[in-house]
Parts: structure tokens; sequence; C-alpha cells
């Protein structure tokens, strides 16, 4: 059965499968699955991020054991940017005859012909945090779009109070420092700072970043630097905290003393320090355990052929399907005037762990203690 045809038949049949995701035993009833060893395949993009691993990862294995009694089993693989290979860990498990999966795309196009055999084999598929193509059967991320609009709308922020060395107005040359051509979510981050700085800045030099590398954007934010001058840039606009890194780089060996401001996104813990430090002016903080747990939820629901209408909150079209079940999960602008109110409240990151020795004095200025 196919993916539409799927979702038809889970959506006429839910007024049936008035049956809680916890406990359910193990009857088998028409149409719905209720027994919980329900084998979940995860398949990650990268592990370069510390996303992935740290956060992603366990929470999604703990709420599959939350929701199949301690049952259910997760099979994982990360991709390591490598597109061809996370489709031979996509086939792999297909062969495997896995329940379901959830998939965060290294390329979400190149995906979309393993994704099409999984739906062959009668295996649904979340995609996770990247918009994968083919026939998907629910999508889980953050509002992807809004990521950019926060970015540039904190970047002219910054521009305008004078963060950094820049003179106190939003009219300097800026860097910005895009994502992965491969990754759909770069392209609405994008667009989204586009729609804030276009007309407002000017944009000396753009570039987008292959496999959201730190040291590819190390190069191109040095290639910036030989065209733009130490002191010609403003601020720099970085889609995420990896490649925020590889910029700072490039600008303290150019022996850029007063640091313009940088964006970025994730709330990597490096991050968060370069944040207390200065040398970063903020961070897009994502709660990765709201929409983890969201993927493992759509995940369960589909293994068990129960329908996504009371998980997800919207739908979406992607180029290859229409009506996606969909979860979007609001984000945060992170500077270092909320840190102890985001990060260090929900417990991603203790104080002891972001004041480590060489900022000890930048934390306590902040109240960090």
């Amino acid at each position: 059965m196919n993916a539409l045809l799927r979702r038809a038949a889970v959506a006429a049949a839910a007024p049936a499968m008035a049956v809680s995701l916890f406990g359910c035993g193990t009857t088998e009833q028409p149409g719905v699955r209720l027994s919980d060893d329900i084998v979940v395949g995860l398949l990650l993009p990268e592990n370069q991020a510390a996303r992935y691993e740290q956060f992603d990862k366990p929470v999604i294995e703990e709420r599959i054991a939350l929701l199949t009694n301690s049952k259910g089993t997760v099979r994982y693989a990360n991709a390591k940017n490598d597109a061809d290979l996370q489709t031979q860990q996509l086939e792999s498990m297909i062969k495997d005859k896995v329940d379901v999966l959830i998939v965060d795309a290294v390329d979400s196009k190149a995906i979309a012909g393993a994704i099409g055999k999984a739906d062959d084999a009668g295996i649904p598929v979340v995609a996770f945090d990247r918009l994968a193509e083919g026939p998907i059967d629910g999508y889980v991320s953050f509002d992807n779009e809004q990521v950019g609009h926060i970015q540039g709308k904190s970047l002219l922020k910054a521009l305008k109070a004078g963060a950094g060395s820049r003179p106190g107005s939003a009219s300097g040359k800026i860097v910005m420092m895009n994502g992965a051509l491969t990754d759909p979510n770069a392209a609405m981050f994008k667009k989204g700072a586009h729609t804030e700085l276009d007309g407002m800045v000017e944009i000396g030099l753009e570039y987008d970043t292959k496999d959201w590398k730190p040291e590819n954007a190390e190069a191109n934010m040095e290639a910036a630097l030989a065209t733009l001058g130490k002191d010609g840039i403003a601020g720099v606009y970085s889609a995420n905290d990896g490649m925020a890194g590889g910029i700072i780089a490039a600008l303290k060996s150019a022996g850029v003393t007063d640091l313009p401001p940088v964006t970025g996104q994730d709330a990597e813990l490096a991050a968060v320090q370069r944040i207390v430090a200065g040398d970063q002016y903020m961070t897009v903080y994502k709660q990765y355990a709201p929409e983890a747990e969201a993927a493992a939820e759509m995940a369960i629901l589909l293994a068990r052929n129960m329908s996504l209408g009371a998980a997800a909150h919207t739908d979406i079209d992607t180029p290859t399907e229409k009506s996606v079940p969909t979860v979007r999960i609001p984000v945060i602008a992170l500077t270092k005037e909320n840190i102890e109110e985001t990060v260090v409240a929900d417990g991603l990151y203790t104080v002891k762990q972001i004041c480590v020795r060489e900022i000890r004095d930048e934390c306590e200025e902040l109240g960090l203690e």
C-alpha cells in the first residue's frame, strides 16, 4: 500500500482505534497493531553537530521505550554526511524488515528513491528535522523559516546596537554563510534571513557551505576577508553554530580583535561559551526533546497503523507528496541575556558545564553562578 493510500486507510479507521499507546497488551485487532515488539529504524545524518548523538538519539530511544513498555527496539545508523552511505543504511533496514523508519536525510532529494522502496515494502517513514522527498508519512521539525527570521532580526539588532567593533548602524557589509545546498532546511533558513536583511544591509558576499562543515565555513570566511578586508565586515550571518566556530577562527587568524556580531543555531555548548565570552553574538535555541519525542510518537502511531491526527499540528506539501501530517516546534533566540532561563533552566547544560575556567569572569558578570 503506498503512502497516500495508507494515510487514507489510517484516517478512515481512526474512530475504531481508541487504543492507548501505553500498556496496549498483545491482543491484535483488525487494522491495529497492539503488540509492543516494534522495531524502529533511526537514521541520522552526521555526527559533527553535537545534537544528533548527544540529544536526539537518546531522547528518541527513551521515548520509544516508554511507548512500548520497554519492548520496542531502535536500530541506529549515522551517515556521517554521506548520502550514498545513508541510502545503503536505509535499504539495509528495509531488508531487515523494521516496522517504521525515522529519517533525517543527508540529501533530501537523493534519499527519495530509498524512501520509495520503504513505501513499497509497507514500511512507513517519518521525516525528522529535514523534509525528505519521496512518499513520507509524517514530518517533524522546527519552524525553519522562522529560524532564519530570528537570525536576521538578531543580526540587525546587534548592528544597530553597535555590538562587536562596528558603529551603531545596520549600514555595513555583511557576509552570509548559509548551510548546505543538499539540506532543504538551509534554503528555509536562508529565505527567512533574506526577508529580514534584504534592503536593510549590504550583503558583501554570500556562500552556500558544503556539508555544513566548519572547516569549509572557515575557508569561505578567509576568502571573504581577502576580498572585503578585515575591517570591511560589519557582521556575519552564520546558519549554525559549527560554522560560526569556523568563521570566528578565521576572523581571529586574520587579526580581527574586536569581532563583528556572528549568528548561529543549535545552542551547542561551545557556542554558548562563545556567547558568554563575547565571540559569538547569538544562537537559535531549539528544544530537541519535544522534536525527538514527537518523531518517536509519530513512528509508534504509524507502526501501529494508527492515525497521526492527534499528533500532528498541521500538514505540509513536499516536492513529491501532498498534505503530509506535520509537527513544528517553536524556536528561541539565545543571547547573553537569556542563557539561564533557556538552556540552563531546561537542563540542557549546567552552569558548571558552561562556565569553564577560561570564561569564569564573564560568567560572573552575567550572574551565571
